[in-house]
């Protein structure tokens, strides 16, 4: 079982806070009543737009949708959330028979789903496994950090380039656009590996700094993903930064 929550204030805001989104009262009164149980702090919204609302005002870090709702549904609370906030943890409450709609919330970065009517051992499955996402997320983005020198910066990266840590290099690239910078120098760690997503998401970040006409600059590469880089038409990217 989870732990009942003696959480400090901070932590409550940065934690513990859930926002449940459903339009049925009673679903949303028996899910509140499990999370409280749990130690964690719900928020409640009848209505997709309601559930944004809240959650711009607040950012809670994991977020429950049912997924049929009139006017707005959860697919497409799924999606605004994670425009505002990519590594936001989003479950989807489905019923039985929803595969489909399972399947296509997955395929929008849902972190997971449950079904209905909601079990306390499911509900408690999907916390852990979000809670485990959170603690990868903080992890991974202290594995990406930036600096910017008049109109230059450096993104240094360390561990693995994947899917997961392409949320945190594009808002750390879109952070550097913001200061106005014309040139960006990415730097790998020796310890940076990469796999197939991890690869496309840079593609797709050097090809917008292309259109954006800002200057893109590649370092610390291995010599076997230096390899990877000539395979995929980005060796041109891979040469020494200029002090």
């Amino acid at each position: 079982m989870l732990a009942q929550n003696t959480s400090t204030d901070q932590d409550i805001t940065e934690r513990t806070r859930v926002l449940v989104v459903d339009d049925e009262p009673a679903t949303l009164k028996i899910f509140c009543m499990f999370l409280e149980a749990y130690g964690y702090h719900p928020l409640r919204a009848e209505s997709g737009p309601e559930a944004l609302s809240i959650f711009a005002e607040v950012l809670p870090p994991i977020v429950f949708t049912d997924i049929k709702m009139p006017g707005m549904d959860g697919i497409e609370v799924l999606k605004r959330i994670k425009a505002m906030a990519p590594t936001t943890e989003v479950v989807v409450i489905t019923g039985h028979g929803d595969m489909d709609l399972a399947i296509k919330a997955l395929n929008n970065d849902a972190t997971d789903f449950i079904n209905k009517p909601i079990k306390r051992h499911e509900l408690e499955n999907a916390l852990v496994r979000a809670g485990k996402r959170i603690d990868l997320s903080q992890m991974r983005q202290e594995c990406i950090n930036f600096t910017i020198k008049k109109k230059k910066a450096a993104i240094k990266i360390a561990g693995n380039v994947d899917a997961f840590a392409a949320p945190f290099i594009w808002d750390a690239y879109h952070q550097c656009l913001q200061a106005g910078v014309n040139a960006v120098d990415f730097i790998f760690s020796d310890s940076a590996s990469f796999n197939g997503a991890g690869m496309e998401n840079l593609r797709e970040i050097f090809e917008d700094a292309q259109n954006k006409e800002v200057q893109i600059i590649v370092s610390g590469i291995s010599s076997n993903f230096k390899k990877v880089f000539h395979e995929l038409g980005l060796s041109n990217l891979l040469s020494t930064p200029a002090p």
